[in-house]
């Protein structure tokens, strides 16, 4: 059986282990195609002959730049890292000006897009690049289509060529540089080995619950990062069909058409789902708004392993038959569990939809750990509410004197690209630091308490931990965004991006006379006291030092292509803080 050393040696595993007649599945002209196991590695050793063709040489380096997952990206991984090339994939949704940087940073020699949005972004910096010649997976006028590739590569008679180039790969041998989104500056390149990665995925197999019937997941998740990558190698190995989401738009159409067993989330999807059924709850009127929202309380006071009770759990049951099952019918009626990561998920919310039968695993991890550090699982009682589990086999975590995270094992990276001194600057010996802050209990499991950066301290000397306000401020449904501030400041604030879509509704219930525009809602009176209540109530949680005494809205919403939020919805703080900083010197200046 296939020994599992380097990131090509999965899929040879599944053909050996499962062969799957649809590995793969991806929507072409509204129909699932799936892409089996054998077929999967024809195409990828296809590609690997024509890149040996094309003189592609161990440690070249090839873009990859999708705007959705799809079979073509695993195919072209595959195939890529057969060679001892490395695969360099990049944020579809970064400037030009950022694509010009990856690229030519990376030295990258060749590049394949997805569609032709991608394609114009490259073609505007193609001259300012090393690139030798694009291929496209959609069919683009005057850009090559990756299927030439399978032409120039059908030749089977060279394919000795590529085993001797397989074999020629070692563990330790880098297979791909992920440039990390960033919340400042320019981003960095960590590089990853073949051990860096399969050690990750063999070590996080066995904390997901895959092995019932044959399951389905739904990967939306961008593939350019390494936590769905990881992911996929993952499913790959434990023989499930991947389908591809058509875009974040499509997820709850998709679900509803494949019925996954389980998909890869991140706390913003879950907070806009939970709003989006809280407000069908608000559209409800007598016995059926009031049953509504008695199961949204119950869920809220959810605990594991039946620690409520028994005459909870009954309650638990009907709750389940009369509203939870329309949640889950939404998603497909068929998934049962959701892996979370990029950023702490507010309890309240972990209690809910694991009340509503579709529990929710956190786990923890950067990309320069490969990423996975630890996971929750809800077996072996490996799992707890406001924590991301226990760190999984290999991997050691240890807490600072400082009360950083220190990350040691074999899933830390080899470095920076080209930046040795930032690369010692995150290491201890073989520990990386993190920049997180954190605490282990007494049971092993970690808690992520904030960013080493984004604590500060008020002009008073009292600390401040952002994101812990931040993630209880926007249980709110009146607020989609909250970046608080207060740096040297004699007190904290915050700039609030209201949930406009939430609150457009509430103003119609309410039959308030107020415009609807973003600019008449950041502006009314009326929400703004509205949202002081919110800000209010959250303040109780929190020491007085550390409340938010003031906050200003914003009429625009926070997006990835605005500058706002990084490719993975993590705010970019200084940015946020240029772009209102009238409405910062008005909270502290006026």
């Amino acid at each position: 059986m296939t020994e599992i050393t380097r990131l090509f040696d999965f899929p040879y595993y599944q053909l050996e282990v499962h062969n799957l007649d649809a590995a793969l599945v991806t929507k072409y002209d509204g129909k699932w195609v799936g892409t089996s196991t054998k077929d999967y590695l024809t195409k990828s050793n296809a590609v690997s002959r024509a890149l040996l063709k094309l003189g592609i040489q161990k440690n070249d380096k090839i873009a990859v730049i999708s705007s959705t997952n799809r079979t073509e990206w695993n195919i072209m991984d595959i195939g890529i890292l057969q060679t001892g090339a490395q695969n360099i994939p990049v944020y579809p949704t970064i400037c030009a000006e950022d694509y010009e940087y990856v690229l030519n940073h990376s030295e990258s020699i060749y590049c394949f897009v997805s569609d032709v949005e991608v394609y114009e972004k490259v073609k505007k910096v193609l001259a300012n690049t090393k690139l030798k010649d694009v291929y496209s997976f959609d069919h683009i006028e005057g850009c090559k289509h990756y299927s030439e590739l399978f032409t120039l590569g059908e030749d089977e008679s060279t394919q000795p060529d590529v085993e001797a180039r397989k074999n020629g790969v070692s563990p330790n041998d880098l297979a791909t540089i992920i440039y990390t989104s960033g919340t400042t500056g320019k981003p960095k390149g960590v590089m990853l080995t073949h051990n860096n990665i399969t050690s990750n995925v063999l070590s996080s197999i066995p904390r997901l619950p895959l092995s019932h019937g044959n399951p389905r997941v739904l990967s939306f998740l961008p593939i350019c990062h390494i936590f769905e990558r990881v992911l996929i190698y993952i499913y790959q190995y434990a023989g499930v069909s991947i389908y591809f989401a058509e875009g974040i738009d499509k997820i709850g159409d998709n679900a509803k058409e494949i019925k996954p067993n389980l998909m890869s989330v991140v706390p913003r999807l879950l907070e806009k789902v939970f709003d989006k059924i809280m407000l069908k709850g608000e559209d409800l009127s007598g016995i059926k708004k009031a049953l509504f929202f008695w199961a949204v309380k119950l869920g809220e006071q959810w605990e594991p392993y039946g620690a409520n009770g028994a005459w909870y759990e009954f309650k638990l049951k009907i709750a389940s038959k009369l509203i939870f099952s329309k949640w889950r019918e939404a998603l497909g009626g068929e998934l049962f569990t959701m892996v979370s990561g990029s950023a702490p998920l507010q309890p309240r919310l972990s209690r809910i939809f694991c009340a509503a039968g579709m529990q929710v695993m956190q786990g923890y991890g950067l990309t320069e750990t490969s990423p996975v550090v630890s996971v929750e699982m809800y077996k072996d009682n490996h799992f707890k509410i406001g924590t991301v589990g226990k760190p999984i086999d290999g991997v050691e975590v240890k807490i600072a004197e400082d009360g950083e995270i220190l990350i040691k094992g074999p899933n830390v990276m080899k470095g920076y690209f080209k930046d040795p001194e930032k690369t010692a600057s995150v290491m201890t010996g073989d520990y990386f630091h993190t920049g997180d802050k954190g605490q282990i209990d007494a049971e092993g499991f970690l808690k992520i308490t904030g960013r080493k950066k984004e604590m500060f301290k008020t002009s008073g000397g009292k600390y401040v931990i952002p994101p812990l306000l931040e993630n209880d401020m926007k249980q709110s449904l009146f607020i989609e965004q909250i970046m608080v501030v207060g740096e040297s400041e004699k007190m904290p604030a915050a700039i609030i991006q209201p949930n406009f879509e939430f609150i457009r509704d509430w103003i119609e219930h309410k039959e308030h006379a107020i415009g609807t525009s973003n600019s008449e809602i950041a502006n009314s009176d009326i929400v703004i006291k509205r949202i002081q209540r919110e800000i209010d109530k959250y303040n109780k949680n929190f020491g007085k030092w550390e409340q938010i005494k003031r906050f200003e809205l914003t009429p625009d919403v926070w997006s990835i292509d605005g500058g706002h939020l990084t490719p993975t919805m993590k705010m970019k703080r200084n940015i946020i803080k240029g772009i209102y900083q009238d409405l910062y010197d008005k909270i502290y200046r006026v």
